[in-house]
């Protein structure tokens, strides 16, 4: 079925949720009006709509591969690339002084959500670019920036990460990749990476690598790594592309899904690359892709469970199997009580999600429009939830909607089976969701938890005043924001690897209560009654209540988990 923008769900999230009008009433982002941000949801949705969505399934029917050493990309592919560049998309929050827009990190958000809805296969390429981008932005010498930033804006190049190796994955302190000075402020890059997303394309002039090295006074571990900008051609005195570096795409993986994204073994032999930020402060700079990356790929899982929604209802609303058992029906499956539990929990689900991811980047908007710590720490706490949440509900959703389909959801031809190919890896790239988890209970707690009890206060202050429009749900809600309090003391007073026995179940947990927070809000500014008070009596009621049993893992600890050994656990 064709891919529809939600574009009215991102406006009332914007205007009634998610506070973007304070974003909008920065002097940062004042031109962010009504009016601009309107029209950059329109302009998005209907790129999404036409140009993207037919190329869901042409991307796995038709995956890239590598001929002679050029990856070819699948049909379409290029002339879509080209309209999202040539439409400024690559780069709606880059610096205007090389080109980019300089609109808020939140439409972005929402721009990145319905691409990743119509297409995920080539959203990942711009995503990429984007956090190359604000790595350089804030990384990068003056130069290299006057170089590369124009380039990467326009969408005439586009950028990659290359930080995993075979012996170096979550670990990167393990890589061996080596920097060589040159004599001449380049450095001679020699090594292998694995995983890397679009490491080439037939459709850009330029593919900008930033690669992880180790210079030859690097001490071991993750201290000791470097950052270089390493192209695929490198530039001549006018800036374009020149001679070929001594870099190549060794093979392409081959994958459960993302067909149409080329995801590289790539080979560096003494490559030409320059290094971006201070020696061995590597891993800082790579991680302002990463932390950019880690909210662009929870929303990657949000954009495609809003297709696997989408396709599951429209199927519904057309198989007809038994007698509706209601008066008045459509006669179609979405009758029937279960069908209807599987696609409203799916919207609600949804929903909130989309609300934490764009919370997130709201708090990020604000803490680069004021500079106010709270702000930092808001967004820094929000970042891990919104990529392992955002992802687990796109696997979560994309398996209910093969349910919703049948036996017909396990038939490739149905299209039901790929957004669940294809965004399973999401829980695993870009750190898995066993990592956010741990970075949320240990770094994001650094602060004594003061920014997670902050959200919890500001959780139940709305509760508190819902209360006399919606008392149950606002009770519920109050409810189990107070188990998080609890919860949140009680993980405070744990040692760090008891902390990590429930890490992600803490995570779900948190996920949850906010979820439930943000139903709240959109109920309310509805009044108490309509569509989106009804959707979020079905969150509250149905999904909201799994928080005390993920939360409940707390007291667990770690102990059980090392009472069985290695040996116990083999059947």
């Amino acid at each position: 079925m064709p891919y529809r923008a939600p574009v009215a769900e991102f406006r009332y999230l914007l205007e009634h949720v998610v506070g973007f009008g304070a974003v909008a009433a920065t002097e940062r982002f004042a031109e962010a009006t009504p009016d601009v941000s309107e029209a950059i949801l329109t302009e998005a949705g209907r790129l999404c709509e036409e140009v993207l969505g037919p190329l869901q399934r042409v991307g796995d029917t038709h995956p890239a591969r590598l001929e002679n050493g050029v990856v070819r990309t699948p049909p379409g592919f290029a002339e879509a690339y080209r309209a999202i560049a040539e439409g400024g998309w690559v780069s709606t929050s880059a610096d205007p002084a090389h080109g980019g827009m300089g609109l808020p990190h939140t439409l972005t958000t929402a721009v990145n959500d319905m691409m990743s809805g119509a297409c995920l296969s080539l959203q990942l390429n711009p995503l990429m670019t984007q956090g190359q981008i604000e790595a350089l932005e804030h990384h990068a010498s003056d130069e290299l920036k006057a170089l590369y930033l124009p380039k990467l804006i326009s969408g005439q190049w586009c950028g990659t990460m290359n930080l995993t190796e075979p012996q170096a994955g979550s670990d990167l302190g393990a890589l061996r990749s080596r920097a060589e000075p040159n004599g001449d402020g380049t450095h001679a890059i020699t090594g292998q990476k694995i995983y890397i997303s679009w490491g080439d394309n037939d459709f850009t002039e330029n593919v900008c690598h930033l690669v992880l090295a180790r210079l030859p006074d690097a001490v071991p571990g993750s201290k000791g790594i470097s950052l270089f900008m390493v192209p695929k051609f490198l530039p001549d005195g006018d800036g374009n592309p020149g001679r070929a570096n001594d870099l190549r795409v060794v093979s392409l993986e081959h994958k459960m899904g993302l067909h149409g994204s080329p995801t590289c073994v790539m080979e560096y032999d003494g490559a030409t690359g320059w290094m971006v930020g201070e020696p061995h402060g590597g891993l800082a700079a790579m991680f302002t892709m990463m932390n950019n990356a880690r909210l662009g790929v929870g929303v990657q899982g949000i954009g495609a469970a809003e297709g696997a929604f989408q396709h599951a209802r429209a199927f519904a609303l057309e198989r007809r199997q038994g007698r509706s058992p209601i008066e008045g029906g459509t006669g179609t499956i979405i009758d029937h009580a279960d069908v209807r539990r599987m696609l409203a929990t799916m919207r609600a689900d949804v929903f909130a999600a989309r609300a934490i991811a764009l919370a997130n980047a709201v708090a990020v908007d604000m803490a680069a429009a004021t500079g106010a710590p709270e702000w930092d720490a808001r967004a820094a706490l929000l970042t891990p939830i919104t990529k392992a949440h955002g992802t687990e509900t796109g696997i979560r959703v994309a398996s209910t909607g093969m349910q919703v389909h049948g036996g017909m959801g396990y038939i490739e031809e149905t299209g039901a089976a790929q957004y669940l190919r294809d965004v399973r890896v999401t829980a695993i790239y870009e750190g898995t969701n066993g990592i956010q988890a741990m970075d949320l209970v240990g770094r994001k707690m650094l602060d004594g938890g003061e920014a997670a009890f902050a959200l919890i206060d500001e959780i139940q202050a709305d509760a508190e005043a819902a209360r006399a429009t919606l008392p149950d749900p606002a009770g519920e809600v109050w409810a189990a924001s107070e188990t998080l309090r609890e919860a949140t003391e009680a993980l405070l007073g744990m040692e760090p690897n008891a902390r990590f026995g429930a890490a992600l179940p803490y995570l779900r947990g948190f996920a949850r209560v906010l979820g439930g927070h943000f139903h709240l809000r959109a109920a309310l500014a509805e009044g108490g009654a309509g569509p989106r008070t009804a959707l979020a009596r079905v969150f509250i009621g149905r999904l909201l209540p799994e928080h005390a049993a993920h939360l409940a893992h707390l007291r667990a600890g770690a102990e059980d988990l090392y009472a069985l050994s290695p040996e116990d656990l083999q059947a």
